[in-house]
């Protein structure tokens, strides 16, 4: 039964994480910035590990980048079904993953789970299923749906590409590593791209705001007389104006890093790689759970972490918990009593 506790201990480990992104959601931080460092420190610290342990770089831990691209993938696609659509519907539909990775893992690889497993799997999703569930959601409001949709398949995708890593021989930190730098690469390209969207921007302002000074100033001064101009030739307004519109551009320039992201740059990737931590925890865990066990049943374990995000909301946020939350948790609990005495 090694499998399941490595995946209750994922299951914590993303937990954490799940209580950190919460608590960044109400910060003014750059999201993509963020989840660049939180990418960051798990490369380096595979990396490290990798070299110290000397593990084998071969062909096969190039699933790490196949992960990479699905765990991008499917994070992007959950901030923007948050974005567009109703949160509690997107919710659902990320909780559901290890339903794909259970016909997935049985077309795949033909991984076959007995009657009394296949209840305890039903069991916890429908907990899940509860404490997910909000009287937001009803059948005339599905904005977000598709985004939602494609966040639980990316999900699933990137379980599944951490069972195959383990049926290939795959070195475990090389394989993370690959997975991790790739992340931290996409996420990264895409920060910079919206930092120079934003500079561009910006610079348009102060250009036009600078033009209109000068423009301004000239027309109220064109009386002046020739010996004033001369003896403040440095000092005219064109050229006042000329050097606001420089120290517009690069006050532009700076500022932008902050219109990004409310927090500075180096206090938003700081945080990212703190929360990174725990991410990176995860995996260390989830991807031998994945290599000692089923997928589904992997799966479905590790998405415990969202009772443990909810307690977190009622002992922390103080928020109120609802019959159905409850019955939930209390789902949950006992579907995991029941992989206990049941699990193979």
């Amino acid at each position: 039964m090694l499998w399941l506790t490595l995946s209750l201990l994922a299951a914590i480990a993303f937990g954490l994480r799940g209580m950190l992104y919460h608590w960044t959601s109400q910060k003014p931080v750059n999201r993509n910035l963020m989840l660049c460092g939180v990418f960051a420190i798990g490369a380096v610290i595979n990396l490290v590990g990798a070299l110290a342990t000397s593990a084998d770089w071969t062909v096969s831990t190039l699933v790490g980048i196949q992960m990479g691209l699905f765990s991008f993938g499917a994070n992007a696609s959950m901030f923007k079904g948050f974005a567009v659509g109703k949160a509690s519907l997107v919710a659902i539909l990320t909780a559901l993953p290890s339903v794909v990775v259970v016909l997935a893992a049985y077309l795949l690889w033909d991984e076959r789970i007995n009657g009394a497993q296949l209840a305890a799997f039903a069991v916890i999703v429908g907990g899940v299923l509860l404490v997910r569930y909000s009287n937001e959601l009803s059948l005339r409001n599905l904005q977000g749906a598709q985004w939602g949709l494609l966040a639980m398949l990316l999900f699933a995708c990137n379980d599944l590409s951490g069972k195959w890593s383990t049926l290939l021989g795959a070195d475990l930190m090389p394989t993370l590593f690959f997975m991790f730098a790739t992340g931290m690469l996409c996420f990264g390209l895409w920060w910079l791209a919206d930092l120079r969207r934003e500079t561009a921007m910006m610079h348009a302002r102060a250009q036009a705001a600078a033009s209109e000074t000068a423009g301004g100033a000239l027309s109220s001064n064109g009386a002046s007389d020739s010996v004033a101009m001369v003896s403040s030739s440095m000092t005219t307004p064109a050229a006042v104006a000329s050097v606001e519109a420089a120290d517009g551009q690069q006050a532009a320039a700076s500022t932008a890093n902050r219109a990004v992201s409310g927090w500075s740059i180096r206090r938003t990737f700081v945080t990212g790689l703190a929360v990174g931590l725990t991410n990176t925890a995860g995996m260390l865990l989830i991807v031998p759970a994945f290599d000692l066990g089923k997928a589904g049943l992997v799966s479905a374990v590790v998405a415990l972490n969202v009772p443990l995000v909810l307690l977190y909301t009622r002992f922390v946020v103080k928020e109120r918990f609802s019959r159905t939350e409850l019955a939930g948790i209390f789902m949950s609990l006992a579907g995991i009593l029941l992989m206990r005495l049941f699990g193979g």
